[in-house]
This record gives C-alpha cells, structure tokens and sequence, in this order.
C-alpha cells in the first residue's frame, strides 16, 4: 500500500507511477548539466563544476530515507559540496525529508515543499494572443527583475550561468508583449515524450489580470500533444492554485534544504 502526503486539499501518492516518471524527468535534466555524478550509500552527489553558483546542480540528493540527523546531513553535505559557497541537500521522498524540517530550520537551512504537477487537461488551440516565442535575451531585464525580487543583491554569474544552460539545453523562450515591450515570460525544456515548464514569471507592475494564465496556457500549447507535462511549484504558494485551474495535476513532493555560506 502506497503511502500519502498532504498537498494543500489534494494527496500525492508515493510511489506511484507519475511520482516516479516526473522523478526519472528531474533526476535525468540534472544529470544532464552535471559534470560530476556520485553515488553515495543514501543517494547521490551532483555537481557542475561550470556552473559552481548554480544551486539546483551542485546539490546531496536524498533517494530514500536516511534515518540520519541534521548533523550527520550537514557534515555529510560539508564534505560532499566543498569548495561551493552553498550546502544543499534534496529529499526525493517528502515523508523523510519533513520530519528535520524544524532542526533544519534551527541550524540555519531554508527549506522549500516542491509540488511537481502533470497537466491533465485538453489540449489548448492556438488563440490570438499577445504571446511570442523570442531570443532568451529578450526577456533579459525580467530575469534581473525576477532576481531582484528573489534576492538581496544581482547576481551576473548566476545569470551567465544559467543562460548557458538554457541555451544548451535549448530552452524556448515565450514572452508575453505590451506595447511591444516583454512584461512576462515563461521557458519550455522538451525532451523526447516530456517537456517541462521551467519557469513563469509576470513583473509585478503587471500582476494580477490573468496575464500569468494567458502565459501558461501559452506555453502548453507550445509543447504540444506530449506524454508528460510537467511543472513545479512552492507547494506553500499560490502559483499552485493558477496551475490546478489550468489543468495541472499534483503527483510529486519533494524538499529542498539550502543554507548560502557566510
């Protein structure tokens, strides 16, 4: 018997056999960008020695349940990811991962629920919209603006960084134009019979007019009658609810533990 784990209203079963494609899907665009891939007794260590700032690839993946202690992660994590200015620890399964969230949080690591949802719905018509697929530095200054919004300070290397990633992973860029001038976009990863939606980002002077809706549904068009559609939201936040209306389902859980050094 599969076990579950709350998702706001809804229950995401472990194990099931989306949970372990969209896992297959993350675990393979990881692999993809990292040059060093380690097993290790629990999981394993990804790095991309290229992209040093690149958090989301130079993390300690927790494959299964540990039954170890915040130390013993976090020493585990000093040792695996030595040298990078972050300590990172993935947890695959939500109902190990939960349970350390408070002696995380008391260690000084931030923690993020990641909803991983699969879009269920029909497939949208092409409709006149003010959508278009662009160059990615098209939408340069939302990347600042999202960035900005997100963080302290301005991160170039990190943006240089993940623009080459994007670009050799062609990444599809759309954007969402007024007056001719970009104020949305959203990126599309298509591999094989999946695609993902990797990022949605509406600048705040444009919030709150559904044009985040008219960029989603935009980029569902875009990837076309595939197996897997995926998308991955703060499953704390409210993106999720814009995604459920849209016809994107919930399948898998996982966490995020991340403390920036210094």
């Amino acid at each position: 018997m599969s076990s579950t784990v709350p998702a706001g209203s809804a229950t995401v079963p472990a194990g099931s056999e989306l949970a372990l494609r969209v896992r297959g899907w993350h675990h393979a665009r990881q692999a993809a960008v990292c040059d060093l891939v380690t097993p290790w007794e629990h999981g394993t260590v990804m790095r991309a020695t290229r992209h040093p700032r690149y958090h989301d690839f130079n993390v300690v993946r927790v494959e299964d349940d540990p039954s170890l202690s915040v130390a013993a992660l976090a020493a585990f994590a000093d040792g695996a990811l030595a040298g990078l200015a972050h300590r990172r620890v993935d947890f695959d399964l939500i109902t190990a991962a939960e349970p350390l969230r408070a002696d995380f949080a008391a260690a000084g690591w931030r923690s993020m629920r990641l909803l991983w949802m699969r879009y269920a719905g029909a497939l949208p018509a092409p409709a006149p919209t003010a959508v278009e697929a662009v160059p990615y530095d098209a939408v340069h200054d939302l990347r600042i603006a999202w960035q900005r919004e997100n963080s302290l300070e301005l991160d170039t290397r990190f943006l240089a960084d993940a623009r080459a990633i994007a670009l050799r992973s062609g990444v599809r860029v759309l954007a969402l134009l007024e007056g001719g001038t970009p104020v949305a976009f959203a990126e599309l990863t298509c591999a094989a019979e999946a695609a993902e939606i990797t990022h949605v980002y509406v600048h705040p002077s444009y919030r709150g007019s559904g044009r985040g809706g008219e960029l989603t549904r935009a980029a569902i068009a875009a990837a076309g009658d595939v197996r897997d559609l995926w998308i991955c939201a703060d499953d704390e936040g409210r993106p999720k609810q814009l995604y459920a209306r849209l016809g994107f389902r919930p399948v898998w859980i996982a966490m995020e533990y991340q403390r920036v050094l210094g």
